[in-house]
């Protein structure tokens, strides 16, 4: 038998939350090692390309399985979109010319704002939908631009560049179909899994995601510094 839904949350989700998380982190290592300390690993293709991919790929869909949960998701979605503006201002500071604009939880946010209309698709439509606007994602890439006021639906000059974007199109294709799983995966909103998945380190991160999507380049960016003082030399030794 499936386990049912403990307080409004089901363990799984928060496991595979935690997951995305581990695999952000890990990414942002690579990324700060290679910006910030020349570093010699390529994080642009290859598995790290990946493993960053997969990283806001998860979000996307776990995001979009949450919302058939969530009792108040304009609240959610009002939430995630103050922290996004909150990286915004910050990212501006850092540096204007690549500050983050509409990155992922600026999509997420928004495709949470939403999905009172999304979910009025029946399933056959969220699939539909979905592909086309993947599709469309893909193909207004070669749509010249002389101006980048819309990059939050995808059209963007050619010279444009972000820490971090994450457009409406194609991406909202994704989202669909995490609505579309969880219409196939929980229809009674009960646990796919026999065991308990709340009480392990990986689900408790899963819980504060925000959080630790706040804290953690702060983190890491304070570690890798005391890394390269005198005493840390040993680490560069071994990795540098």
């Amino acid at each position: 038998m499936s386990q049912a839904i403990s307080r409004g949350r089901v363990g799984e989700i928060d496991f595979f939350r935690g997951i995305a998380l581990i695999l952000m982190i890990f990414f942002h290592i690579i990324w700060n090692l290679n910006e910030f300390y020349n570093f010699p690993v390529e994080y642009s293709t290859g598995i790290v390309f990946i493993i960053g991919k997969a990283a806001a790929y998860l979000f996307i869909i776990i995001t979009a399985i949450s919302c058939s949960f969530s009792k108040n998701n304009r609240k959610r979605g009002m939430k995630i979109l103050a922290v996004a503006m909150g990286i915004t201002l910050a990212t501006y500071i850092y540096d204007p010319q690549v500050f983050i604009a509409f990155g992922i939880l600026h999509f997420l946010g928004v495709s949470v704002l939403l999905y009172p209309v999304y979910k009025k698709l029946n399933n056959s439509l969220l699939l539909l939908t979905g592909t086309i606007m993947i599709l469309a994602g893909q193909a207004i890439l070669t749509i010249p631009m002389a101006h980048d006021y819309l990059l939050f639906i995808g059209f963007i000059s050619p010279s444009y560049y972000a820490l971090d974007y994450y457009p409406l199109l194609p991406y909202s294709g994704l989202f669909l179909y995490g609505i579309f799983l969880a219409r196939i995966l929980y229809p009674e909103k009960r646990s796919l899994f026999k065991t308990n998945l709340d009480n392990n380190p990986v689900s408790m991160i899963g819980k504060k995601t925000l959080i630790v999507y706040l804290l953690h380049q702060p983190v890491i960016l304070a570690v890798l510094y005391i890394l390269n003082q005198p005493g840390g030399r040993f680490f560069w030794l071994v990795f540098g």
